[in-house]
C-alpha cells in the first residue's frame, strides 16, 4: 500500500479514529477518576551554611545543595513524619493511618521534593485531599526545617529560610485529569489508525 492509499484509507476512516480517541480519551478519565482527588501545598526554601559565608559563591552553592539533597531525603522519614504531625498545627494524622507500613507509604505519597541546582533551593509540595489540610501540612514541614532542620545534617550554623510561602492550587493536580485525557486521546487515536488500516488491509485481502 503506497503512502498515498494510507492517507487515503485514514481519511476514510476519521469517524472510526475519533471514536477511539474520544473512548480512549474518556477511559482515561474514569479511571484518573477511580483514585482520590489530591490538591498540592507548593513551598520553597532557601540553604544557607553560616560558615560558608566567606567562601566563594560556587563552593557555597554546591555546600548549599549537599544539604538541600540530605534534607529531601530525611523528609520522607518517619522521624521527620512524627516532627510534623507533633508540631502544634491542625494536622489530621487519621489521614495516614495508625499501622506502620501504612503510614509510611500515605506519608511518602503525600509530599514531593525536588534540589533546585545552582540555587541552594529546596522545593517541597504537599499532596492532600483537603485543601486546608494540604496548607496546615505545609506549614508543619516548614516549622520543623526552619527550626530544626539543622539537627537533621550536624550543624548549627545552618539557616533553612521560607522563601515562598506555601501556596494552595485551586484545584485537584493529583490525577492530572488534562493530561491523563489528553494522553488516552492519542493513543486512541493512534489505536484508531491502526484499526482502520489494518481492516482495510484485511477487505484487500
Amino acid at each position: 500500500m503506497s503512502d498515498t492509499s494510507y492517507l487515503a484509507t485514514i481519511r476514510k476512516g476519521w469517524t472510526r479514529i475519533a471514536l477511539f480517541a474520544v473512548l480512549s480519551a474518556l477511559f482515561a478519565v474514569a479511571v484518573s477518576l477511580a483514585f482520590p482527588l489530591r490538591y498540592s501545598s507548593s513551598m520553597r526554601m532557601l540553604i544557607i551554611q553560616g560558615s560558608l559565608a566567606s567562601a566563594d559563591p560556587y563552593t557555597a552553592i554546591r555546600a548549599s545543595e549537599r544539604i538541600a539533597d540530605n534534607l529531601a531525603q530525611v523528609m520522607y522519614t518517619t522521624s521527620f513524619y512524627d516532627k510534623v504531625v507533633g508540631a502544634k498545627f491542625n494536622v489530621d494524622e487519621s489521614y495516614f493511618g495508625e499501622e506502620e507500613r501504612k503510614v509510611r507509604e500515605s506519608w511518602n505519597e503525600a509530599i514531593a521534593t525536588q534540589v533546585v541546582r545552582n540555587s541552594g533551593m529546596l522545593d517541597v509540595v504537599v499532596y492532600h485531599t483537603d485543601k486546608d489540610q494540604a496548607e496546615q501540612l505545609s506549614q508543619a514541614i516548614a516549622f520543623v526545617l526552619t527550626t530544626e532542620g539543622w539537627k537533621y545534617v550536624g550543624g548549627g550554623d545552618l539557616e533553612i529560610r521560607l522563601v515562598d510561602d506555601p501556596l494552595v492550587s485551586k484545584w485537584p493536580v493529583k490525577p492530572n485529569l488534562p493530561a491523563n485525557a489528553l494522553t488516552g486521546l492519542v493513543l486512541g487515536s493512534l489505536a484508531g489508525v491502526g484499526y482502520v488500516l489494518a481492516t482495510a488491509g484485511r477487505r484487500r485481502a
